[in-house]
């Protein structure tokens, strides 16, 4: 009698496709969404092109899963930063964080919410967008968090949640450019620490 395979029927074989995605995180990490070809990807995901949108769909939702990946993994110093019990710790810890995952040296260099939007035409409008609202929803977390230090009275009562929020949050991305761009560590900490000199008092 034949043995009946066992598992879904359809589903890609002969490769992890966890570790394909933390490959194709990279991948979009180091080349911007646009920058990473087809040819990029499935080279470094180790499986054909119809192997990667069996598993994962076109391109698009490849980034997508990528950036999830990638807010669950490197970006996960966020929503640990907000927990913090202060609003300077809060600021501390995100630029901390920041520092030091745009400077990991077994990663690329920056940002992939900031590289990844490096776009110009129209196939990466979609991308633009989903990274613009990505940004602009961390800084919403942050402001919120603000505010509470705001009512708490951890911060003063004349403090702007929303203008410290964008300037925590513009100050992270511009450190992730001069990481990309290939400033050191120890240069972004000195710059980070400088940031937060004249962090109003509670």
């Amino acid at each position: 009698m034949e043995k009946k395979q066992s598992g879904a029927v359809g589903r890609p074989r002969g490769f992890d496709a966890d570790v394909a995605l933390e490959r194709a995180m990279l991948v979009f990490w180091e080349h911007g969404y646009e920058g990473a070809s087809l040819a990029n990807l499935t080279d470094a995901m180790g499986i054909s092109a119809t192997s990667m949108y069996a598993a994962f769909g076109n391109k698009e939702a490849l980034f997508r899963k990528a950036l999830e990946r990638y807010n669950e993994g490197p970006s996960s110093y966020l929503p640990r930063a907000l927990d913090e019990p202060t609003a300077l710790g809060v600021a501390t810890a995100i630029l901390d964080g920041t520092v030091r995952t745009t400077t990991r040296p077994a990663s690329p260099q920056g940002c992939m919410g900031v590289q990844g939007a490096l776009t110009a035409s129209d196939s990466g409008q979609e991308i633009r967008g989903l990274l613009i609202d990505w940004r602009d929803n961390a800084c919403c977390r942050v402001r919120e968090r603000f505010q509470r230090a705001v009512d708490e009275g951890d911060l003063p009562a004349d403090a702007d949640p929303g203008l410290l929020a964008r300037y925590i949050t513009t100050f992270a991305y511009g450190m992730a450019v001069q990481a990309a761009s290939g400033v050191c560590r120890e240069e972004l900490q000195k710059l980070a620490d400088a940031a937060l000199r004249n962090w109003p008092p509670a």
